[in-house]
């Protein structure tokens, strides 16, 4: 079974979008676009009876760690490595005009 996609189903889609495309851009597209439904009919021959859905192809563990208290800086400390700073304040280029 061959899938195929339309230039006009292409354009559709690319107007829904909001995306300009050339004539050239479109019929290249939809070539790709093709092959890539044709990989998915290929995909849905495939026997899954009996196959259980996954979300994730291993198997993933948390990666967070427990919450420790630890110490945090002094204001001292938070600011030695500030390269301009004023009465206990970070001096930062302005950004809005």
């Amino acid at each position: 079974m061959e899938t195929k996609i339309t230039k006009e189903e292409i354009i559709h889609v690319a107007n829904l979008a909001h995306l300009q495309m050339e004539d050239a851009s479109i019929d290249k597209f939809a070539e790709q676009i093709g092959i890539i439904l044709k990989y998915f009919d290929t995909l849905n021959r495939v026997d899954t009876e009996g196959v259980k859905p996954t979300s994730h192809a291993i198997f993933l563990t948390n990666a967070f760690r427990d919450d420790e208290e630890k110490k945090h800086l002094n204001r001292e400390e938070a600011m030695a490595g500030a390269p301009e700073k004023e009465e206990g304040y970070f001096l930062v280029p302005k950004v809005i005009g």
